[in-house]
């Protein structure tokens, strides 16, 4: 394909919730935080929304990239929690890191799956030529009606990554196909503050089918097996699928659990199964093979096999860890996030 991973950023914010917190005041069974592999979720702060955060991954992204903002062509932002419903979030980012007007801009969405759409544009618009280097953002805050399941998983955090030349990248992207149906199972409609989801019909036939079936067409398209990857990630909307893909897949647990960051902060929606590469692509060797599968509701996957170079040593220490972010944190109480994410009635 001609493109790779030149750099990569994220942020992860410091207050976290307690997913026993939850089930206590939700009147939840207090074995569900340990059935779901979940621990606590990240909570954003009350200044804090996409395009912040989004801001932030951006920036360590570009400094591991070693390039500045007029190397850069294209901007794709992939949110389903955008601070404003008609307004482009990329246009700010780009402004705020002094990025060259003369390129290309979009939001992207499509569920949790809108920044690996990003990537997949990217990864052809640098392999076609089009592009020579493309900043990929996925950023989300926690959305989630208070009460319901999503209460204990949906988080904040963002993730970013620079895609360009294979010649000068610290990571190649050596295949990517995309694998979509239409599937509804998660949406919110015009003017509903929360999304909603079919329940269980979110796991089977939505999450799994599109996932195992995006990595089996990846693997037949390519002729990999699951023993050629050292490394498999996966979106992850709690601790216990993942693992459960990986069985399917014939991939050892061990090889699923290094980007795995769902039992420490959530469901960080665009920023999870990438934010779970980010992880890895800290603490690995080079040359290490990585399976990562995105997923969207809706519903959609992208399956990418990524191959690591020599040259990442020089730049992962160049920005924050993904694992130092997760070990930063400030507990808060459940009327804290409350206040945070603005879930009071206020009288006007």
């Amino acid at each position: 394909m001609k493109a790779g991973i030149r750099g990569w950023g994220a942020y992860i914010p410091r207050f976290r919730l307690s997913a026993l917190e939850v089930a206590s005041l939700w009147g939840y069974d207090s074995r569900l935080p340990k059935a779901l592999n979940i621990v606590e979720k990240s909570v954003a702060e009350e200044d804090e929304d996409a395009v912040t955060m989004g801001w932030y991954a951006a920036k360590v992204a570009l400094r591991r990239a070693r390039v500045g903002g007029e190397e850069i062509d294209a901007v794709f932002f992939g949110t389903e929690s955008k601070p404003y419903a008609v307004k482009p979030s990329a246009t700010i980012v780009a402004d705020a890191l002094g990025i060259k007007r003369r390129k290309l801009a979009s939001d992207m969405e499509f569920a949790c799956r809108a920044a690996g759409e990003g990537l997949r544009i990217g990864v052809g618009l640098v392999g076609g030529g089009f592009a020579q280097n493309v900043l990929v953002i996925g950023s989300d805050t926690a959305q989630a009606n208070p009460g319901d399941l999503l209460d204990f998983t949906a988080s904040s955090g963002a993730v970013a990554f620079v895609i360009g030349p294979e010649s000068s990248s610290v990571a190649s992207i050596e295949a990517s196909v995309t694998y979509v149906t239409d599937t509804p199972d998660f949406w919110r409609r015009d003017r509903s503050p929360y999304p909603e989801h079919g329940e269980i019909f979110t796991g089977e036939p939505a999450y799994f089918h599109h996932i195992i079936s995006a990595a089996k067409l990846l693997m037949e398209e390519t002729g990999l097996k699951p023993s050629d990857f050292d490394y498999a990630v996966f979106h992850q909307p709690n601790g216990k699928f993942p693992l459960q893909v990986a069985r399917v897949l014939g991939i050892p647990q061990e090889k699923v659990l290094p980007g795995l960051v769902t039992p420490y902060i959530g469901n960080t929606y665009n920023a999870s199964a990438l934010l779970g590469l980010a992880k890895v692509l800290e603490e690995v060797k080079p040359g290490s093979r990585i399976l990562t599968v995105t997923f969207g509701s809706g519903a959609g996957s992208d399956a990418f096999s990524i191959v690591v170079k020599d040259s990442i040593l020089d730049v992962v220490n160049l920005g924050p860890r993904v694992v130092d972010l997760m070990n930063d944190r400030l507990p808060i109480t459940y009327a804290e996030y409350a206040k945070f994410r603005n879930l009071f009635l206020r009288n006007v």
